[in-house]
Formats: structure tokens, C-alpha cells, sequence
């Protein structure tokens, strides 16, 4: 297929996007090829306040949910505005990306993006407490992971 079709047939909501996990155990070409096959998503820009349940409600609209892990504080074990959600099949996941991100949930856009695959540990966000905090230079645009960590 020509780049012109191809480009006339990606479906943005759906394609890998430029973010790469910078604590990945692997080389670039492993990442790329375990985001291509994931059925997991990093949902990103949540309320603190947003429950396991509204998630589970929201994105088991477009499939079976498999599990949720909400993102914690490391040291307050409290959410900090981030989730994984692990789907039982590609399709599934395939329709999240494209029919919820950029969708409402508890008043805020969230923001969803693939993941590599849940590995323990990875709850605890990037921060040195293991936080994350919502970043307010990022604009509303398409930007797939709308956090920033704690400055290092």
C-alpha cells in the first residue's frame, strides 16, 4: 500500500504513538513489537478521585475488561490520577483507544495510550514518592500521556 493510502487509513486512535516508556527492560524494537500485540492501556489525566468502578464502568463499553490497577502514591498509597487497563483481547483495547480517549470521566478529558503490559511495581508512577502530578503546560491536544513526573 502506498504511503498515501496508508496515511488515508491510519486510524490516529489506534496507531503507536511517539511515547516510549524510558524504565522499558528492552530494546526499542521489543517495545514497539509488545506495544504492537498489547491489549493493555495506560489511561492517564483521572481524577484523584476516580474510583476503580467508573472506570471499569466506563471502558467495559467497548469490552471485557480483564483488570484495572489503579496508579498510587508510593508513600500515601493514594491514587494519583493514573490507571492501567488490561483488556482479553486486541480488539477490545482497539475499540478503547478509539471510542474513550479523549472522553469524559468524574469532569476531566482523560487520555488513553498503549501500554507494554502491566509489571508489578509500575502502580507507583515516576516520581520519587511514586507520584505523578498533572501537568499544566501540557495544552488539550492529543498528547498521549498528559502527566509529568515530580522533578528528579
Amino acid at each position: 500500500m502506498s504511503i498515501k493510502l496508508n496515511a488515508l487509513f491510519s486510524d490516529s486512535y489506534v496507531d503507536i504513538s511517539q511515547y516510549r516508556d524510558q524504565h522499558f527492560k528492552g530494546n526499542r524494537y521489543e517495545q514497539e513489537k509488545l506495544l504492537k500485540q498489547s491489549c493493555t492501556l495506560y489511561v492517564g489525566n483521572l481524577s484523584f478521585y476516580t474510583t476503580e468502578e467508573q472506570v471499569h464502568e466506563l471502558f467495559s463499553k467497548s469490552g471485557d475488561v480483564k483488570r484495572i490497577i489503579i496508579g498510587l502514591d508510593k508513600v500515601k498509597k493514594t491514587a494519583c490520577g493514573f490507571c492501567f487497563v488490561e483488556y482479553y483481547t486486541r480488539a477490545d483495547a482497539e475499540n478503547a483507544m478509539r471510542f474513550i480517549n479523549g472522553t469524559r470521566l468524574d469532569d476531566r478529558i482523560i487520555r488513553t495510550d498503549w501500554d507494554a503490559g502491566f509489571k508489578e511495581g509500575r502502580q507507583f508512577g515516576r516520581g520519587k514518592s511514586g507520584g505523578q502530578q498533572h501537568n499544566t503546560s501540557v495544552k488539550t491536544s492529543r498528547s498521549p500521556r498528559a502527566f509529568s513526573c515530580f522533578p528528579s
